[in-house]
């Protein structure tokens, strides 16, 4: 079996990533996916931040909504693929169904579904990465008082524990589902709003 990857080298990948400026990355394996959720994650937190300026011109603003919406999509077919993969390596999906609309789950009688992916997994510790490393920047400001740096020492320990706590859980998933004792499935997202044939505003547009 492919070896899995484990929170720790998620946590520590996310990290050093961090490090450099943002890259767009290739992928053919899970742990290429993993780097282009991170990278998509990351792009989008900067054009989130972008998108609150209040002086900005509005066209500008129209610019980053609709890198938002690009990135956020990619996010998410991001944690389709590492699904894929992560059932692949596991066997917990059958493989002439894995591209499809309804891959079909393939478990052992008895084993527990678990609600959340272990993509969504690694897609919500990257996020609390970014979180993480935005707060200690707070921590770290000179045009700022005690009071504030502090608060958000404070922050910052809560964030790297829910990420620990998060990352043990995927572990954890991960190791039942190898043990037979649970699944997880692929889920397909259909991100309507960004299909001109799905959202309803654009349908209108093309009449």
């Amino acid at each position: 079996m492919t070896t899995l990857p484990s929170s720790a080298e998620v946590i520590a990948a996310h990290d050093a990533a961090l490090s450099s400026p943002p890259a767009p990355v290739q992928a053919d394996d899970v742990r290429g996916w993993v780097a282009v959720n991170h990278f998509h994650n990351r792009s989008l937190w900067a054009q989130e931040d972008l998108a609150r300026r209040t002086q900005a011109p509005d066209a500008e603003i129209v610019a980053n909504k609709r890198a938002i919406d690009g990135h956020n999509q990619a996010r998410n077919d991001a944690i389709e693929r590492i699904d894929e993969f992560l059932l692949s390596a596991l066997g917990l999906v059958d493989p002439a169904t894995i591209a499809t609309a309804l891959p079909r789950a393939t478990v052992v009688p008895g084993a527990r579904l678990n609600s959340e992916t272990a993509g969504s997994m690694l897609d919500r510790i990257s996020i609390l990465g970014l979180k993480v490393a935005a707060m200690r920047e707070q921590t770290l400001r000179t045009d700022v008082d005690d009071a504030h740096r502090q608060a958000c020492s404070e922050r910052l320990q809560r964030l790297l524990q829910q990420r620990a706590d998060l990352g043990a859980c995927y572990d954890e998933l991960l190791a039942d589902a190898q043990a037979g004792r649970a699944y997880f499935k692929v889920y397909r997202q259909f991100k309507m709003y960004n299909d001109p044939r799905l959202n309803p505003a654009l349908v209108a547009e093309s009449k």
